[in-house]
């Protein structure tokens, strides 16, 4: 990686457009036998870019309808979209029963791998009769079609199983992550007004059971309105239950037939509503409706990843407590007929290797993780996934944030052996769907960018006044026209759903993020607008700092946030994880950083302050919580940390940085 000199032009306002000064020249062509047999070519691309609908007519025949759509898309209401009105389908019979009809029964949908080693096989005729089964026991406890059904529940096959009866009997499901806590449950169960929800005893978490029952009780006692429980024993520990309220998923469950017949519903039904956290302090319900979130996840699966369904193994490693285990762990890859893999448990209990001997394990094809979890084992060190047979990989996607190429370079290199494109994927919660990936047969791939919108899809980099940039300059990303997975509104608040996603650029979806072009006109994600520092008048993106930092080869991550400075505006002030090779001082360590910063990037990059922490705040998703590290910058009282994996973290950083 090279410096590039501060191309930046001043403002209207005086202050710079957001900073291009990282330059990457490393390129890496798909493997020849990839290119020769990929599922996305050239004339497709040509084809979805000349007429964007059309193309998505076309992509909606990879389903069964009940009703084959005449509409593509009604975009008469803006920026409330709806894609094959007046279709009908069913979500769970696309997942599972079509198959079985067409002779693929014996297929297995999952490799369910628990935390404490127990597996289990679970074939697509296998997960349809569960799914029935749960689809008359939920019409038992008087779900209805349009009910609201709240989901808490670790990653075993019955997460899965629910999700599908809901959508089966045109319930929307409402999955909240099993890690959160009983108030974050019960605020999302009021606005959704749930009155089912499913959960567990508990799950198994490095070899320990883990209640997970108490925080639904907790949550309930706030929700008057949920009127029954139904409990999932995983754990077998003791569990409280209610008298006529709840009801073991055993006892009603395994007693139902496994005959039912799915009913259609309408394509703009409503499958599932998602909570994401909003300024505000009050969550927002993102809505995906059928039909349009289906073709636009189940194309993207195919296309992003080069899925061969008959013969990969594909294993998305995000929980189902968010988009990414919602769209790619379950709804795609089913609907395409795929072989997954799931797994409850953590990277690494009972041992650092736990993933790669999973890989070996079941010979996995695809693998798609978050780049936090790529600098962890980054951090670990390469010897540990060299012990183990990962030749089965083919390619390998990232999700979640941008990935720095040093990472990119080392997953490629120890886990990729050299030989796997890497796809790396930008979405949202809000987006349903990938909207930029390279395409892996006909990409150039290229370590830190996302590179290009997926086919059908229009997305662009503009200006403060939503004028496109010129390539080598930043701005916001934005999304030009619908796309079939869209978020249709936030549940209950259309006007929210207009002010926060369509107000800041006319007739533009904005969700937040900065990015910029390259010479060549690929996209680069610099993650949250809000993470944009400002420091002596450039506007420089956490991002790429914290990318020049883990460029060097004593750093496995590394977080940057901007802190208040009379002088500059704003200090940069760098907290990083060594990895465990790192040798040397402390104090020269940092230094010899700084320099490396200056020397990557431009001195005015150059860190305040440096911290050697030995981990960095993160929520369960694995995100760093940035805000904190402000907070501690700037010495303020810190902010609310129930979301983070170990609230203890901030408390060592805190008496880190007054030392330093």
């Amino acid at each position: 990686m090279s410096a590039d000199q501060n191309k930046t032009e001043p403002a209207k306002d005086g202050t710079e457009t957001l900073s291009n000064l990282l330059k990457e020249d490393r390129t890496f062509p798909p493997p020849a036998e990839m290119a020769a047999n990929a599922n996305v070519t050239p004339e497709m691309v040509a084809r979805a870019d000349a007429d964007p609908e059309a193309f998505w007519a076309e992509q909606a025949k990879r389903l069964t309808w009940g009703t084959e759509p005449t509409q593509i898309l009604d975009w008469s209401n803006p920026p409330f979209a709806k894609w094959f009105a007046d279709g009908r389908l069913n979500a769970a019979h696309n997942a599972l029963d079509r198959h079985v009809e067409a002779g693929h029964g014996d297929r297995i949908a999952f490799h369910f791998e628990g935390d404490r080693g127990d597996s289990r096989d679970i074939t697509y005729a296998e997960l349809t009769d569960e799914v029935c089964k749960a689809a008359n026991a939920l019409t038992e406890l008087g779900v209805k079609a349009g009910d609201r059904v709240g989901i808490y529940m670790p990653m075993i096959p019955e997460t899965i199983i629910a999700m599908l009866a809901c959508a089966r009997i045109g319930a929307p499901h409402m999955v909240v992550f099993a890690g959160f806590s009983a108030d974050a449950l019960a605020s999302r169960i009021t606005d959704c007004g749930v009155e089912v929800v499913i959960t567990a005893d508990g799950q198994f978490r490095r070899g320990e059971p883990t209640a997970l029952k108490p925080a639904v009780d907790a949550a309930c006692e706030r929700c008057p309105g949920v009127r029954s429980i139904l409990v999932v024993q995983r754990t077998g520990e003791e569990t409280e239950m209610v008298e006529g309220r709840d009801v073991w998923w055993h006892d009603v469950v395994d007693r139902q037939s496994s005959e039912h017949t799915p009913e259609m519903f309408d394509a703009e039904h409503p499958l599932y509503i998602m909570y994401t956290s909003g300024s505000t302090g009050k969550p927002k319900g993102i809505l995906h409706t059928t039909g349009g979130y289906l073709v636009g996840t189940a194309f993207t699966h195919w296309a992003s990843f080069d899925l061969k369904p008959e013969t990969d193994v594909f294993w998305c490693a995000a929980d189902v407590g968010w988009v990414t285990g919602h769209s790619y762990l379950v709804y795609a890859p089913l609907v395409n007929g795929a072989t997954s893999v799931l797994y409850e448990g953590t990277p690494n209990s009972p041992h650092q290797g736990r993933w790669w001997e999973i890989v070996d394990k079941y010979k996995v094809s695809i693998l798609y993780c978050a780049p936090t979890a790529i600098r962890t084992f980054m951090k670990w060190g390469h010897e540990i996934p060299a012990k183990y047979d990962l030749s089965s990989l083919r390619l390998l996607g990232s999700v979640g944030e941008p990935i720095n190429p040093e990472a990119y370079i080392w997953f490629r290199t120890h886990i990729g052996r050299e030989n796997c494109p890497i796809v790396d994927t930008w979405w949202q919660t809000e987006t349903g769907m990938h909207l930029i990936a390279p395409m892996p047969g006909i990409a150039e791939a290229k370590p830190g960018s996302a590179q290009h919108a997926v086919p059908g899809v229009a997305v662009a980099v503009v200006d403060e006044e939503g004028r496109e940039v010129a390539n080598g300059e930043g701005g916001y990303l934005v999304v030009k026209k619908p796309w079939p997975a869209m978020l249709r509104t936030l549940w209950g608040d259309d006007q929210r759903y207009v002010d926060t996603y369509w107000s800041r650029f006319d007739g533009l979806y904005f969700a937040g993020d900065g990015a910029k072009l390259d010479e060549d006109g690929d996209i680069w994600l610099l993650g949250r607008v809000d993470d944009v520092m400002n420091v002596s008048g450039h506007r420089m993106s956490t991002t790429e700092i914290e990318s020049a930092l883990v460029s060097h080869d004593t750093v496995a991550e590394a977080a940057v946030v901007g802190a208040s400075d009379p002088t500059t505006g704003q200090a940069i002030v760098a907290f990083v994880i060594l990895r465990e090779s790192a040798t040397g001082r402390e104090e020269d360590v940092v230094e010899e950083l700084r320099r490396h910063v200056a020397t990557e990037i431009s001195p005015i990059a150059k860190p305040r302050q440096i911290m050697v922490v030995d981990e960095l705040p993160k929520t369960r998703s694995g995100k760093i919580m940035r805000r904190l590290l402000r907070d501690i910058a700037e010495n303020r009282e810190v902010g609310d940390v129930s979301t983070l994996t170990d609230s203890t973290v901030m408390d060592q950083i805190a008496k880190g940085l007054k030392r330093g």
